[in-house]
């Protein structure tokens, strides 16, 4: 193959620009071969791995995501190559002035028809295309080698693309998704349109992308406020976690569950973690301020804590030296058979355990295992004692038992004389019998007590009524009373003469004031007698 053979494939491949004279890229759209004789296309077959890759088409995505082509897809391939491309299958014959099949929009001949396409410009039989802009024509580059139909339609597609790049963008708009980069899309295709290498609506396309920027900018400010609510609930929920963990820190340390306070302090912590590490982003700022306030908290709770344990584990030593002390008595008087000293040591012993700081319950609950385990040993050697002295005192009881039957019988007491001497004898007796078991001690006492205080409350009435002393002031006050009386009932006497009313009423009150003590005295009287 000649030079000038390989030069007019490339020009048939590739149209050629004539603002730049540069060869043109072709679009990166997946299009069915153009109809063209199949004479055109060498049938010179090459390696498959020289074939140019088949591109995507650009309706699937929008302009300003495709990637940008590498420097290996941007070399312009050899004509070996562009020989390679398969032929194309030859067109059906159709009749004249017959309309072309219809083919998807925007990837053959016919996504902008012809019409349309004529409507916004024109090709020369040479292969030159213009674009008609504000009334102007413009040109767009040339397609040599091809029909004036198969030229503007190239360019018609290029256009294409564009618009659907923008049908996209708007569908995307619409269902308010994600408005990151849509700008830039926009920009990118409004650089498309700016190189005025494509036939179509341009100036209505600018249209629609400045209706797209509006759009755009709308949602960016809805998806603001959605996201500064959703930043507003975030800083909500973290502020909470401070607020709870300052609260938990602020509590009196003497006061405060430790356990439970510090359980919920470390959920905070890891809610804290996992609000850093899945939520929204707050800002710099915002985050170090209330990381700062949480750590503080974290810090304050972690000092108070070890500060109330080392404190707890110092007075819990001291407590412990305290009992141990205690232990070491009770343990000396443990062997002790001095029962009434060591029992009364044993009761200081317990008022100063009582009054002693607490241990940790585990110490506290072994210090007081030791000190009841000396407590028990010497009661219960006082209690072994007690048993054998209550199998002796057991006839000891019988014996007491009937002088207390026998004291009962004196009961009620006739004459004071002849109780008190059987009393007499019977507590000589009960001297005799000695001790009896302790359990029945105070049941005896007790019943002979009864008898004891029947007699000496004889005594003390009989004293009372034989006291001289008090016989003779009895007589003085009766002798003294009875002159007043005789007095009083003169004066009544008087008063009743005269009609003098007040002191007639007068004389009676003294009168019967005076007979009333007459009447008790003259029965302390006869108690004497």
């Amino acid at each position: 193959m000649t030079d000038s053979q390989q030069s007019d494939d490339m020009a048939r491949i590739h149209p050629v620009d004539e603002t730049d004279h540069t060869v043109m890229e072709v679009p990166a759209v997946e299009t069915p071969a153009v109809e063209t004789p199949a004479a055109e296309v060498p049938a010179v077959e090459t390696p498959a791995a020289e074939v140019p890759a088949l591109e995507t088409p650009v309706a699937e995505t929008p302009a300003a995501e495709v990637p940008a082509p590498t420097a290996a897809q941007r070399r312009i391939p050899s004509p070996a190559a562009f020989a390679a491309r398969p032929r194309p299958a030859a067109p059906l014959p159709r009749a004249e002035g017959a309309a072309a099949a219809p083919s998807p929009a925007g990837t053959s001949l016919t996504g902008t028809s012809l019409a349309t396409a004529a409507k916004w410009g024109r090709a020369e039989e040479d292969g030159h295309v213009y674009v008609l802009i504000d009334g102007e024509e413009q040109p767009v580059g040339q397609f040599p080698g091809a029909s004036t139909d198969e030229a503007l339609s190239y360019f018609a597609r290029k256009f294409d693309d564009v618009a659907a790049a923008i049908t996209l963008l708007e569908q995307r708009v619409e269902a308010k998704a994600p408005s990151a980069d849509m700008h830039k899309t926009v920009g990118h295709l409004r650089e498309q349109l700016a190189e005025r290498n494509a036939v179509g609506d341009i100036r209505g396309a600018e249209q629609r992308l400045d209706s797209l920027d509006l759009s755009i900018k709308a949602l960016e400010v809805a998806e603001r406020a959605v996201h500064q609510a959703a930043r507003a609930v975030e800083l909500k929920s973290r502020e909470a976690i401070v607020v709870e963990a300052e609260e938990i820190s602020g509590q009196d340390p003497d006061s405060i569950q430790w356990k439970t306070s510090s359980s919920r302090m470390n959920e905070l912590f890891e809610l804290w973690k996992t609000a850093q590490k899945n939520g929204m982003r707050l800002g710099r700022n915002t985050e170090e301020a209330l990381w700062k306030r949480f750590r503080a908290a974290r810090t304050d709770f972690d000092r108070h804590r070890r500060a109330y344990f080392s404190a707890l584990d110092s007075n819990n030593s001291a407590a412990k030296s305290v009992k141990e002390n205690i232990i070491a008595e009770a343990e000396a008087l443990s062997s002790s058979t001095d029962w009434g000293y060591a029992a009364g040591e044993y009761r200081r012993l317990m008022d100063q355990w009582k009054a002693a700081p607490r241990a940790s319950r585990k110490d506290d609950d072994a210090l007081w295992a030791r000190f009841r385990g000396a407590q028990d040993k010497f009661f219960a050697a006082r209690q072994s004692v007690n048993e054998e002295l209550d199998q002796e005192f057991s006839a000891n009881l019988v014996v007491k038992e009937a002088l207390i039957a026998e004291a009962k019988l004196l009961l009620p007491i006739q004459s004071l004389a002849a109780a008190k001497k059987s009393l007499q004898s019977i507590r000589d007796r009960w001297e005799a019998a000695g001790k009896v078991p302790r359990a029945d001690m105070q049941r005896v006492e007790a019943g002979l007590r009864v008898v004891e205080d029947a007699v000496r409350k004889a005594e003390e009435d009989n004293w009372r009524r034989t006291d001289p002393e008090a016989k003779a002031r009895t007589s003085s006050a009766l002798s003294q009373l009875e002159a007043t009386i005789a007095a009083l009932r003169d004066d009544l006497a008087a008063a009743e003469a005269t009609g003098d009313q007040r002191k007639l009423t007068k004389a009676q009150e003294a009168l019967a004031a005076r007979e009333l003590w007459l009447e008790q005295i003259q029965k302390a009287a006869e108690d004497f007698d």
